[in-house]
């Protein structure tokens, strides 16, 4: 989860999420090249007496100047299409998971086993115990197994939500009445928070989201204990 004063992006903790800062990495150097050299034209333009009337018309500005942009979108665009088909390809997800979001909680089912659904709710600042985060605990945990790849499957049943986990790289929006898939893929074990991150009411800061992720064998244990 992102610390206090933080200005990057959170540690990546899916492969999406580390192509999703290798290009953020890679387009920020762009955009930091295209200012320094304007920037610099800039400050030609204002200090220098000199003027050449020719530079205007010359035909090899002009044409430099329509191919470089091509180019440079191009070296954006490339990459970027890359990211968004890997995002939306699974191939044979090891689970599915349903998750459903509701005016100020989400709900989530365990497709693959019987009974296996509960609701998640925020856990009131009263309540939390020593070493708990304020307004990102919940009652019931998100729990997957690592290094393996998972799909969900996420609606709502009242109006538009967001389910955000910013360390997976993952964002995708709650419509009711359409149901819209994303793939988990996490290379450690860890605790991922994340939020709604859309405005859905009057308590929309209050409906967060946390993901536990176990390795498999932990994650058999807590499902069998789950359903009996």
């Amino acid at each position: 989860m992102a610390y206090p004063l933080q200005l990057g992006l959170q540690d990546a903790s899916s492969p999406i999420m580390e192509e999703l800062t290798n290009f953020h990495d890679h387009t920020l150097m762009i955009v930091f090249l295209i200012s320094s050299l304007v920037l610099y034209l800039i400050s030609l333009m204002l200090t220098t007496k000199l003027i050449h009337t020719s530079t205007m018309d010359a035909q090899e500005v002009e044409t430099i100047w329509t191919i470089l942009p091509a180019i440079i979108l191009i070296l954006i665009a490339l990459p970027s299409l890359r990211i968004l088909y890997m995002m939306d390809e699974i191939n044979n997800p090891a689970l599915t998971v349903k998750t459903m979001g509701h005016q100020w909680y989400w709900s989530y089912e365990y497709t693959d086993y019987e009974d296996l659904c509960f609701d998640s709710y925020m856990i009131p600042t009263n309540e939390l115990k020593p070493g708990e985060l304020r307004l990102l605990e919940v009652d019931n945990r998100v729990v997957l197994p690592m290094e393996l790849p998972i799909r969900m499957l996420i609606s709502s049943e009242d109006v538009l939500h967001s389910w955000a986990v910013p360390s997976l790289g993952l964002k995708t929006d709650a419509i009711p009445g359409r149901l819209n898939q994303a793939t988990v893929t996490s290379n450690r074990p860890g605790v991922f928070y994340g939020q709604c991150s859309e405005i859905c009411g009057s308590n929309h800061s209050f409906m967060p989201i946390v993901l536990e992720v176990i390795p498999l064998k932990f994650f058999e244990n807590w499902s069998m204990s789950m359903t009996q």
